[in-house]
């Protein structure tokens, strides 16, 4: 069986003293691949040197995150992204979007950055990752009028509706630890969703699955969620992991 975590922060603080040991547990679990998000330009560096480091089992992405996104810095950013796109090799744009959860100060701007994101994962034929939060419509709006359908919705949390509304643009749902959670919805409908449209995460060093909620996560516990999709789908663990690798395959490495 082979597992692919499609959003880890790899580079983060939280991994510095023991990447090789949080790898190697990984891999002992089957977790063979580990796609990188960026948050700005100055992650870039960090997020190249672990691709360097683990050649085929880390990739990178690069993108402007929206809680990253100020005025007086947002055409740096992104001129950054289009030099390094220039020069390397990335799997995605990601992470981008809109985050609205704790303030609309920078909105404008944050659309701003999301479509000019999305324009550079067009021209370069890359998927994007989207972060979403308090903005569903309108980041639902502005793949619409941008026509583009090749990505993921990052950290679902969202209703059935969303989820049908995601999928039917020809998108992917990102399902992490928030699936295990007491409080969550997810998993009493997303069995009505095809597991054709569903891809793992951890997010970590976020969003740890229960019962390790509140603490470091790391990619080894992307066989929890495994666990728990193999539930609600009523399918073998082995059935599920070969229908979502098909799904990472056809997304990233065609």
């Amino acid at each position: 069986m082979k597992i692919t975590d499609t959003h880890a922060h790899l580079y983060m603080k939280e991994f510095q003293e023991d990447i090789c040991d949080v790898i190697k547990r990984a891999m002992n679990q089957d977790i063979n691949r580990f796609i990188i998000p960026s948050i700005d330009s100055s992650t870039i560096p960090d997020i190249i040197e672990l691709e360097k480091k683990y050649p085929n089992i880390c990739f990178s992405m690069i993108g402007l995150h929206p809680n990253n996104v100020f005025p007086d810095t947002i055409e740096t950013e992104l001129n950054n992204i289009k030099k390094y796109l220039s020069k390397h090799h990335f799997l995605s744009i990601g992470e981008i979007g809109i985050d609205l959860h704790s303030s609309k100060k920078f909105l404008l701007e944050q659309e701003y950055a999301f479509v000019n994101q999305i324009k550079l994962a067009k021209y370069n034929k890359l998927p994007i990752i989207i972060h979403c939060r308090n903005s569903f419509h309108r980041v639902i709006k502005i793949l619409e009028e941008n026509s583009y359908d090749k990505g993921i919705f990052h950290c679902f949390c969202g209703n059935l509706e969303e989820a049908i509304k995601i999928t039917d643009l020809g998108m992917k749902l990102g399902i992490g630890g928030i699936i295990t959670f007491k409080n969550n919805h997810i998993d009493k409908f997303l069995h009505n969703i095809s597991i054709d449209n569903i891809v793992l995460e951890t997010d970590c060093p976020y969003l740890s699955p229960h019962p390790f909620r509140g603490k470091r996560n790391e990619p080894s516990r992307l066989r929890i969620i495994l666990n728990k999709l193999s539930k609600i789908y009523s399918l073998p663990e082995e059935i599920i992991a070969k229908s979502i690798e098909k799904n990472v395959d056809d997304l990233f490495f065609q």
